[in-house]
């Protein structure tokens, strides 16, 4: 039987070689193109069974293609490999005729279930085992699932403890703990440990979709079911059949899903989207989420019913600045994990290092850690990373800067922003007085004045749009008076978290990608974050 063709489209090299030595070594045959006019012309002139396109591309969009693909009668299932941003763009594609879609940076299982759901029964015989190919580091990682625990705190021995006495149970698991503290893997350790460890555990980022295509995911669709619906298409649930599905960032789920996912819980059966027949299930759910959902319930973001039957079991992971005693033996474990890559001989870190870690509070937590260690293997200089530790985890205005492509939320490399002190100040093109001052006749020796608005007064226009003033964060929602001691210190944390990012964004020219970068967070992160601040983009508000 001919090898099955898959055409990679995406204008990043790396991207391209990862994809296709991958897909090699299962079978496929790959061909790539790095522009969307060149994967036009490629799909024009031959025969591929499948097309993995990327969203994102300079000159002509993946979108752009689809649609070009699909007017010119290409019928070969394309998937869409769509950025954590770029959520929007990936509705829009299934609306063009996308058959399935892929978040970046996605695993090598997940590629595969969207290959096998794009050629149903026709995917190719695997080869006789060969070495491994030679693939980015990076690449690698984004690809492996592999998590292990490391810890000797006792905060954290008791939350092991309680996962190996609930494993093999059925119930629902709910994580709780800040960004970065490893929901993530204590979810696969239950996977591994229970009696479903030999199926599928199926991870689905609830923050990382609209409530449409989330609910297409979780429970897939029927053909003609919207716009785009050009196959029948499972869901989450389904591939997880007596498996696990972990829901990360549960707190993110619309209340109508919320809803659905009850149904799934109470019944174990569901309806796809535009289904008539039920879909039974048997899939054990752990879920996870960094935001009190107690509070989400009181302002009516969460529903109170579903919280009862995910709090069966809960468990709670402390952040690393609570467990410092973690601090040094998680830091051997990624010197080990990077060292391989980038720093050959290299098997411990200055005790000036280590102590410095150990101080320092990684507001980022274990995620936090493992980068500045990685950020240390490749930099190979520990004075960089000491400076770091000592301005508060900001990088130092002294590191050197890599040339990076910022296309991924449509900002193109900004020249650097005027400094503020050469700015000159914002002047409004049209002065107006607010009210109007008129002598009346008066009873008595008392004179009377009539205020009366005057004309509307001109919008106000910049000459330099990064000057425009930032709208007042904002109000809580309760007064102060009624606000507890935690309450006015998460108003105060958000407060602060809104100076901090709006200097960055300053700093950047509002890059919101590059400001991502170098305030350590993830860009999904930081355009939520945005949002909560009421933060808004002057190159969309200000009028020129």
């Amino acid at each position: 039987m001919d090898r099955i063709a898959v055409l990679v489209v995406d204008d990043e090299e790396q991207v391209r070689t990862f994809l296709a030595e991958l897909l090699g070594s299962s079978g496929y045959q790959v061909r790539s193109a790095s522009s969307g006019s060149q994967a036009l012309e490629m799909l024009s002139g031959g025969s591929f069974d499948v097309v993995l396109l990327d969203v994102m591309m300079p000159e002509m969009s993946g979108l752009d293609v689809l649609k070009r693909y699909r007017a010119s009668g290409g019928g070969a299932p394309v998937i869409v490999l769509s950025a954590l941003s770029g959520a929007d763009d990936a509705m829009r594609a299934m609306k063009l005729g996308a058959s399935d879609y892929l978040s970046k940076p996605f695993g090598a299982d997940e590629l595969e279930d969207a290959l096998s759901r794009a050629l149903g029964n026709r995917l190719p015989a695997r080869p006789a085992p060969v070495s491994a190919p030679v693939v980015p580091s990076h690449a690698k990682e984004e690809a492996s699932n592999e998590r292990i625990v490391i810890s000797h705190s006792p905060a954290m021995r008791r939350a092991r403890a309680l996962v190996e006495r609930i494993a093999d149970t059925d119930v629902p698991v709910l994580l709780l703990g800040e960004s970065g503290t490893g929901k993530e893997v204590i979810a696969r350790e239950i996977h591994a440990r229970s009696n479903r460890r030999n199926k599928p555990f199926i991870k689905v980022n609830c923050a990382a979709l609209p409530g449409e295509l989330l609910e297409s995911e979780l429970f897939g669709h029927e053909r003609g079911a919207f716009t785009g619906a050009t196959a029948e298409k499972p869901g989450k649930f389904e591939l997880a059949d007596q498996g696990t599905i972990f829901l990360d960032e549960i707190g993110e789920m619309a209340i109508r899903l919320q809803a659905k996912l009850l149904q799934v819980l109470q019944d174990e059966e569901f309806f796809r989207v535009g289904g008539k027949k039920s879909v039974r299930v048997d899939s054990r759910v752990v879920v996870a989420t960094n935001r009190d959902l107690e509070r989400e319930i009181a302002l009516g973001n969460f529903r109170e019913d579903l919280f009862y039957r995910l709090n069966v079991v809960a468990i709670r992971l402390p952040s690393l600045r609570e467990r410092p005693e973690d601090v040094v033996p998680l830091t051997d474990h990624f010197l080990k994990k990077y060292g391989r890559g980038f720093m050959s001989g290299v098997a411990e870190l200055p005790p000036e290092v280590l102590r410095a870690f150990t101080e320092y509070e990684w507001p980022g937590n274990v995620r936090e850690l493992e980068n500045m260690v990685r950020r240390l293997c490749v930099l190979k200089d520990t004075s960089l990373v000491m400076e770091e530790l000592r301005s508060g985890g900001r990088v130092p205005a002294s590191a050197p800067s890599l040339p990076t492509s910022y296309a991924g939320d449509g900002d193109v490399e900004p020249p650097a922003p005027t400094p503020r002190a050469m700015t000159p100040a914002p002047v409004p093109l049209v002065a107006t007085s607010s009210v109007q001052v008129l002598e009346m006749p008066a009873r008595g020796n008392t004179p009377a004045v009539e205020l009366t608005p005057a004309a509307t007064p001109a919008p106000v226009r910049y000459a330099n749009p990064f000057d425009a003033p930032q709208p007042p964060p904002p109000p809580p929602s309760m007064p102060e008076a009624e606000m507890s001691l935690k309450d006015i210190g998460k108003r105060a944390a958000m407060l602060a978290e809104r100076e901090a990012i709006l200097a960055m964004l300053q700093r950047t020219a509002w890059n919101k990608r590059r400001a991502a970068g170098k305030l350590r967070i993830s860009y999904k992160a930081l355009l939520y974050k945005i949002k909560e601040c009421g933060i808004i983009d002057p190159r969309a508000a200000a009028e020129f």
